[in-house]
């Protein structure tokens, strides 16, 4: 019921009639309105032309994405850019993740430039990988180059960025779904900005495109007072289950998930807390099921160093990280191989990764795998069983955090959804 206060004098009488006039105009106006608008609706849900009709239609049998494991025949993939490469700030969150003999490389050059003849050959490098991929046949698609060294400043924090090398940290493809993960470092927060081109493209396709929670990456987000002074003490916390990062928020890299059909293994690291995995098990639920997984890893961050699967049940498994939960994958028939030694000399700078790139490898189909080139004693490993070895050197690349499977999202494979585990 419409009130309005009587008020004394005629000017304030006529104030109110005028005003109950108008509220009565615009109620029959509005009703009028949300009549046609519904008469409007019905005729175009009866048009089977109708924009409606067009977006919920089911996915294009054009569309581009489409990957449920590690191993079918790939066919178009994503490469990640060493253009702008640049250092990221020294945060308590990339202390966590660095060994301390670089932490003075990072107080010295954080928010600045890697050495550019360093990234000049990495990028080189990354280009002659390109080149091989697609004389294999497969389709390579690049992110945007981005000036990095740009600083920015949420309510939260500020910081500068990194890179868009490793496509395969902020992007996870789980059937024809692509996952932007929310990442943990603030120096990454906007590194989605890279490959929006391409996945309004994907989308326009018919991939359905999800973004995880962005996290504020407020201090709370991390333990401010994390106690990294030796190897020692990281495998002591780890031991204790104890990371970098807090349960503040949700949080994951993409990179510490791995694909095996409906089964999915993914480790609680510096960079992904069981919130984060919390999330993605209830969002791929109930197609997909979601397995936590550990190792005795005094520095867990991203799973493809430590445990990857080459095949449908094959596993490399490095032994200097033992994976606490192996029994699972030998009681269901999987054939669990340790990688040899790293050739990798010891002078050769990793800023942000470890000799065990050597097994991080990109699978082209159960039979050709692309390897280092100066890894032969994993090329001799793969020969032995039977899968052929493309050899590419990328030696420059591994020093800014990544080998093959890391530089690397496959977008589509051809393959079907299957079971590895029932």
């Amino acid at each position: 019921m419409l009130r309005v206060r009587c008020l004394r004098g005629g000017s304030r009488g006529a104030e109110a009639a005028h005003y109950i006039g108008s509220r009565l105009r615009r109620v029959f106006t509005g009703w009028v309105q949300r009549t046609f608008q519904s008469t409007q609706a019905a005729t175009a849900s009866q048009n089977t032309c109708a924009a409606d009709d067009k977006a919920t239609s089911p996915v294009s049998k054009d569309c581009l994405v489409c990957s449920y494991n590690e191993w079918d025949p790939l066919e178009e993939v994503i490469v990640g850019r060493a253009e702008n490469a640049c250092v990221p700030p020294f945060s308590v969150e990339v202390k966590a993740n660095t060994y301390e003999k670089y932490w003075g490389f990072y107080q010295k050059f954080g928010g600045h430039s890697f050495p550019k003849d360093h990234v000049k050959k990495a990028i080189a490098e990354i280009e002659e990988m390109c080149n091989i991929l697609k004389r294999e046949g497969v389709i390579v698609k690049r992110p945007d180059p981005i000036d990095w060294s740009v600083k920015y400043k949420t309510p939260d924090f500020e910081s500068t960025g990194m890179y868009a090398a490793m496509p395969r940290d902020i992007l996870l493809v789980v059937g024809n779904e692509i996952i932007e993960a929310p990442m943990a470092w603030r120096a990454r927060f906007f590194e989605y900005r890279a490959y929006r081109r391409l996945i309004k493209e994907y989308f326009n396709s018919g991939a359905k495109w999800t973004t995880a929670p962005k996290p504020t990456m407020a201090d709370e987000l991390y333990d401010q007072n994390y106690p990294i002074h030796s190897v020692e003490d990281r495998h002591k916390l780890a031991a204790q289950g104890k990371f970098v990062t807090t349960e503040f928020e949700p949080c994951f890299d993409a990179a510490d998930f791995i694909r095996a059909g409906r089964d999915i293994f993914v480790q609680r690291s510096q960079v992904t807390n069981y919130m984060g995995i919390e999330w993605m098990r209830r969002h791929l639920a109930p197609d997909y099921r979601v397995h936590i997984i550990s190792f005795k890893d005094p520095n867990p961050m991203h799973i493809d160093a430590t445990f990857n699967i080459i095949g449908p049940g094959l596993v490399l498994s490095n032994p200097d990280r033992p994976c606490h939960q192996i029994e699972l994958f030998k009681k269901a028939g999987w054939t669990v191989i340790q990688p040899p030694v790293p050739l990798i000399p010891d002078d050769h700078p990793l800023w942000m990764s470890s000799k065990s790139l050597s097994m991080n490898v990109l699978m082209l189909d159960e039979k050709r795998v692309m390897v280092d080139a100066n890894e032969t004693s994993i090329q001799k490993m793969f020969e032995k069983l039977g899968i052929s070895t493309i050899k590419v050197n990328i030696r420059h690349a591994n020093s800014l955090g990544g080998g093959f499977h890391c530089w690397t999202c496959d977008i589509r494979r051809r393959g079907t959804l299957q079971s590895y585990f029932d």
